[in-house]
């Protein structure tokens, strides 16, 4: 499929600009127009009055909600401070955009699934979480659409790269102190890049993609698998041993399975992922330059 680089000049707001995608975002969105963003600082999600002033006066007719809560273990303790994150701010934003006639962009997650289904999870399979951050998405998920307006949500998972907290930066900084690790083998999904959301949801913007996708890579592979590729892309000589979910507690449960289908974005993009491996190999040459 032709791809258009022309620039439209829209009016864009980004929330979560200092997060791992809001990062990436910030240095994409500005090919699609003016780009105003806000970060925690900037912008509290669980202040609803907060986000509707910060909406009226950015005026815009793209917005995209990088922001949220992503402390999964924590949302056990928390739950209701997840919930007006996840769930009660992405609906604030949704009418907001609604009232502009604006687009909204909204990312949320694999954890929606319970991970029983032996297959990847397609768009139209029921969810059901198994935490209080899974629960806080979907509940996040349903205000965008219940609002009414144009949206476009993308179910990611596993997102990890080269800045703040993630499962890749934590085994490769253990990985380099020359640690064993121990690590799930029982829980399947698909490592995505920030990077690589950003530059697809560009993409999806220009080609007016709206509804609900899954967004991710190609392939698959579990903790236990990541953790090893992270470790023999750093050159390390760490020892990766693989471990069940039991023995490995932690206060939320994972689903066994998270795999997306991504068959939707696929069609709407015009053309195949890349692998979630090569992608890992990006991310590893990006930080050796």
């Amino acid at each position: 499929m032709r791809r258009c680089s022309r620039r439209l000049d829209l009016r864009i707001l980004l929330t979560g600009r200092d997060g791992q995608v809001g990062w990436e975002l910030g240095r994409r969105l500005p090919a699609l127009g003016d780009v105003q963003s806000t970060g925690h600082h900037d912008l509290d999600l669980a202040d609803v009055d907060a986000i509707r002033r910060v909406v009226r006066e950015a005026n815009p007719q793209l917005i995209v909600n990088a922001a949220a809560y992503t402390a999964v273990d924590k949302a056990e303790s928390e739950p209701d401070v997840a919930m007006r994150v996840n769930g009660i701010a992405p609906g604030v934003l949704a009418e907001e955009a609604k009232r502009l006639g604006a687009l909204l962009v909204h990312y949320s997650t694999d954890y929606v699934f319970d991970g029983s289904k032996p297959s990847p999870y397609g768009e139209d399979d029921v969810p059901n979480p198994l935490n209080a951050y899974g629960h806080s998405k979907l509940a996040g998920e349903r205000a965008v659409c219940q609002a009414g307006g144009r949206h476009l949500i993308l179910r990611t998972s596993w997102v990890y790269g080269p800045r703040g907290r993630n499962f890749y930066l934590t085994m490769a900084a253990r990985a380099s102190k020359g640690e064993r690790l121990r690590v799930v083998n029982d829980q399947r999904g698909i490592p995505t890049t920030s990077a690589f959301l950003a530059e697809k949801t560009v993409e999806l913007i220009r080609l007016s993609a709206i509804g609900l996708m899954h967004l991710v890579p190609a392939g698959e592979t579990t903790w236990y698998g990541f953790a090893r590729e992270i470790v023999r892309f750093a050159g390390a000589g760490a020892e990766v041993q693989p471990i069940t979910s039991n023995d490995f507690q932690t206060p939320a449960r994972r689903p066994a399975n998270s795999v997306l289908d991504n068959a939707r974005a696929i069609a709407a993009l015009g053309a195949p992922m890349p692998d979630w491996l090569s992608l890992l190999h990006a991310v590893r040459e990006s930080a050796d330059a």
